[in-house]
């Protein structure tokens, strides 16, 4: 059964996706987390339910990590992609707080040659879990902010909220 629920944040409001498990399993798992007039974002679907307490854990780490406290996220989340956006996805998760990699350091840490950065950016971009699974710390070889499917705004807004200052 397909859940969600929303949350205000400093970005706005969040819009929170998840798969409840069947009765003998525990916990939602988050399928996504994304933003209004985010390209590719979820929008509510007829048939999902609002559950808030079915989030309540994953909102929670949220509020820690708007409130500076928490720097890394440990939620169940919904297993999807191909996968190379998984590979993608997984070195994204190994990125810490407060760093910043470049396109080109995630296709080298996953072994791809330099040639897939655009693959990797492609992949990174499809990424359903803003915030939680970090794409904003993936910048540019320069320094630069480059695509957000949230708005390079909002990357910023969570560069800054990590004290992560770019090359100028």
């Amino acid at each position: 059964m397909t859940v969600y629920t929303t949350m205000d944040s400093p970005l706005g409001e969040l819009l929170l996706v998840g798969e409840e498990p069947a009765a003998t399993e525990a916990g939602t798992a988050l399928a996504s987390l994304s933003m209004p007039g985010q390209k590719n974002g979820a929008v509510v679907q007829d048939g999902w339910n609002e559950k808030a307490e079915a989030f309540t854990e994953i909102v929670a780490q949220l509020r820690s990590y708007f409130d500076g406290r928490l720097t890394r996220f440990d939620v169940a989340y919904v297993s999807g992609g191909s996968d190379f956006q998984r590979r993608v996805w997984t070195a994204l998760e190994s990125i810490p707080y407060g760093t910043t990699l470049s396109y080109g350091a995630i296709a080298e840490q996953i072994g791809a040659p330099k040639a897939a950065v655009r693959s990797v950016g492609a992949a990174i971009g499809a990424n359903p879990l803003l915030v939680v699974r970090p794409c904003h710390r993936v910048i540019g070889a320069s320094g630069a902010l480059t695509g957000y499917a949230a708005g390079l705004e909002r990357k910023q807004q969570l560069l800054d909220l990590e004290h992560i200052h770019r090359p100028a």
